[in-house]
Formats: C-alpha cells, structure tokens, sequence
C-alpha cells in the first residue's frame, strides 16, 4: 500500500467516524426529546388507565352501545383509548396539557376537544354516535 493511499484511508476514516459522532449525538438528542416529552404525558395517561372516568366509560359505552344496537369496540393504543362503532372513532389521548377527546369519521379527524375528566361519560358517548 502506498503512501498516498495509505492517507486516502485515513482520512476516509477520519470524515465517517465524524459523521457517526454527529449522528449519535443526534439520535441522543431525540432520545431526550421523546423521554421528556414521554414524561409529561405521563400523569394524564396514568389518569386516563386508572381513573375512575374511564371506568364509567368503559360500562356506559357497553350499555349505550346495546341500546342502540351498536356493537362499539373498545382498545388501548399504547397510552390512547379508542372507540370504535361503525366508521366512528373516538380517542382519548394524553397530553401535557391533560387529555383530548379526538373524533374521527370516515378516517378524518373532524374534531379534538380538551375532555373534562369530571364530566358525564355516557353524554359524550351519546353525542359522538349521534354526530353525522
């Protein structure tokens, strides 16, 4: 090997392992991001498992659901609860800010709303199947 190859290979070296070093500091820096941004969400998605409104909603969504003759399919997406009943979709999604009611017809989101923990299950229930 020569000389001046010898050089060429080093220095091909020398670029890659910086580049690596920029690219894992990076992927560091998302790391953090997604780990704070994770943690913020933290106690509205543990109010959202375990608190005593989603248990309401849970039982109010089975009864309202066969009292319309509507079979409404219910499941965790990791820290988000959906609503499924025909081409319906209604999910609970933890934030920072606390947690959004998001409605999603025909695969459209037509609307979010901050959803207060302290209201009335079966009335957002209700309303969300009768929109249209």
């Amino acid at each position: 090997m020569s000389y001046e190859d010898n050089l060429e290979n080093s220095l091909k070296n020398l670029e890659s392992s910086e580049e690596g070093r920029a690219s894992l500091e990076s992927e560091q820096r998302l790391r953090k991001r997604d780990r704070e941004a994770a943690q913020a969400v933290a106690p509205s998605a543990e109010e959202l498992r375990k608190g005593p409104f989603t248990t309401a909603l849970l039982r109010d969504a089975a009864r309202v659901g066969h009292s319309l003759r509507t079979k409404i399919h219910i499941v965790w997406l990791g820290s988000t609860l959906r609503l499924e009943a025909r081409e319906k979709r209604l999910e609970l999604r933890p934030t920072a800010e606390g947690i959004v009611a998001a409605r999603i017809e025909n695969g459209r989101e037509t609307r979010v709303e901050p959803l207060d923990l302290k209201s009335d299950p079966e009335q957002l229930i209700r309303s969300w199947l009768a929109e249209s």
